[in-house]
């Protein structure tokens, strides 16, 4: 019975490091479509939330069969307790990437965006992300909590983000719009990191079994 528990905890994390894998890709495929104002790569990162939703769906219905059928203690329950509660983060990862997308389908902002840190901001996050889902699968905590302290880099590339956007809200017309749509995938971006702050807690619960509250 232990052997197939153990079967199915490993298929759990290499689920999870494939979803983890597909949010890092689609906001990396969202950083390419600003900067190269790429019809393709933008269609990519929405298919790619369709198949992080699927792999949602997959992962949970896989933690219920181990709660319902193998009645896990201790540890394990933590383990997989923290896996349901990481995958609603990453979907949540998905559904923000395709909001950047859809916003580059209707504006090209290449050029206006330059001058911002937003590629610094695709960077990190991306880093935030990939990093949350190996700290789970390695039960590193050292690197869970780089993870939270990571977030605070991110939330500074906002601010000077939103800073550098002032001017150009002042200007008015459609470059006043473009300030709109930047500040709104900066904001996206913040919330990705967010959630890959929140990945990361859920996986220092799963190894202490200390819970902070996390972001919304």
């Amino acid at each position: 019975m232990r052997n197939r528990f153990d079967q199915q905890l490993e298929e759990l994390n290499e689920l999870l490091i494939e979803m983890g894998a597909l949010c890092g890709s689609a906001v990396a495929l969202d950083a390419k479509a600003l900067e190269l104002d790429d019809a393709a790569l933008r269609e990519q990162a929405v298919q790619t939330d369709m198949k992080i939703d699927k792999l949602e769906r997959e992962i949970e219905s896989l933690c219920l069969r181990l709660l319902l059928q193998q009645q896990p203690v201790a540890r394990d329950l933590r383990l997989i307790s923290a896996a349901l509660k990481m995958i609603t983060d990453m979907e949540r990862i998905g559904d923000q990437v395709s909001d950047i997308a859809e916003i580059l389908t209707h504006r090209q902002l290449s050029e206006t965006s330059r001058p911002l840190p937003l590629r610094e901001m695709f960077q990190n996050v991306v880093r935030m992300v990939t990093d949350s889902v190996e700290a789970f699968v390695k039960k590193d905590l050292e690197l869970a909590r780089s993870v939270m302290e990571h977030d605070e880099i991110v939330d500074r590339l906002f601010d000077r983000t939103k800073f550098g956007l002032i001017d150009l809200l002042k200007i008015g017309g459609e470059t006043a719009e473009d300030a709109i749509d930047l500040l709104m995938i900066a904001k996206y971006l913040e919330r990705i990191g967010d959630h890959a702050t929140n990945i990361a807690e859920w996986v220092e619960f799963s190894i202490t079994g200390i819970h902070v509250a996390p972001r919304d």
